[in-house]
C-alpha cells in the first residue's frame, strides 16, 4: 500500500513538470526523455524507502 501511494505522488509530480515544461514550450522529446528519467529515479527511490528489513537468521 505505501509503494503504491509513494508511486502515485511521483506521478502526479512527473505529470506536473511534464505540463510545466510544455507550457514553457519546450521540445516533445526533451519532455519524455525527462518524464523517463524521472519515472526510473521514482521506482528506485520508492523501492527503496518502502521496503522492509530482512529478517536476522
Amino acid at each position: 500500500m505505501s509503494f503504491g501511494l509513494y508511486a502515485l505522488g511521483f506521478a502526479i509530480l512527473i505529470g506536473g513538470l511534464a505540463y510545466g515544461a510544455f507550457l514553457m514550450h519546450m521540445p516533445a522529446h526533451w519532455i519524455v526523455v525527462g518524464a523517463i528519467v524521472l519515472a526510473g529515479l521514482g521506482i528506485v527511490k520508492a523501492v527503496t524507502t518502502t521496503r522492509e528489513k530482512d529478517p536476522r537468521v
